[in-house]
């Protein structure tokens, strides 16, 4: 199944849109999005993205490109069969296992909690997990390890629309309820006509 989603930030600052390409559990996406400044801390950006999950909703490979009106940065994670990450930031290389994270978050990024509630299948069946993640923050893409809470509100046909499941993400004192579609796919406002249709 592919399809297009785009994402409009609550702040109204920033906008991201994704191909995706996704069988089974394993998802692949292509994205970019765009973030206005606000004038202090939080610099204007842009960010481009490759993900690919594998048939299990494992990350298996990222790579991410920011600039600002100053700098342009890279970021390349892969898992390795062992476990391990390689990350390459083009002017260097390392190698962690990020405590066991087997999932990636990018910041601003509503697409990334799709990948812990498919690969858990939160959407589908309840549950409640607390789960490590490799997290890159935007736009200076550094990466740490982010502990994070995903519980099940609501499976498919319990929420407003049939194709809708609800799911609380949680991380240190900020909570958030997710709405999903049928394929576990983030949506902002999801009701029939926004849910993610195949675009083959």
């Amino acid at each position: 199944m592919t399809g297009l989603v785009t994402w409009q930030a609550d702040d109204g600052r920033g906008i991201e849109g994704t191909r995706l390409l996704m069988s089974g559990r394993g998802l692949r996406a292509l994205g970019r999005m765009v973030r206005a400044g606000d004038g202090t801390a939080d610099p204007a950006f842009t960010a481009s993205y490759r993900l690919d999950a594998g048939d299990s909703g494992r990350v298996r490979r990222i790579a991410v490109t920011s600039a600002t009106a100053g700098r342009e940065r890279h970021l390349t994670l892969n898992r390795t069969d062992d476990g391990f990450w390689l990350i390459d930031t083009g002017s260097g290389t390392g190698r962690s296992d990020f405590k066991g994270a087997v999932d990636v978050n990018l910041a601003f990024s509503p697409l990334f909690n799709t990948l812990p509630i498919r690969r858990l299948g939160l959407h589908r069946n309840r549950g409640d997990q607390v789960i490590a993640v490799a997290f890159v923050s935007l736009p200076d893409l550094t990466v740490e390890v982010a502990e994070q809470r995903y519980r099940t509100v609501s499976t498919l046909g319990e929420g407003e629309w049939p194709g809708q499941g609800t799911v609380e993400f949680a991380w240190d004192v900020f909570t958030a309820e997710i709405v999903v579609d049928a394929e576990g796919v983030v949506h902002l406002d999801l009701k029939p006509e926004n849910i993610l249709v195949d675009g083959e």
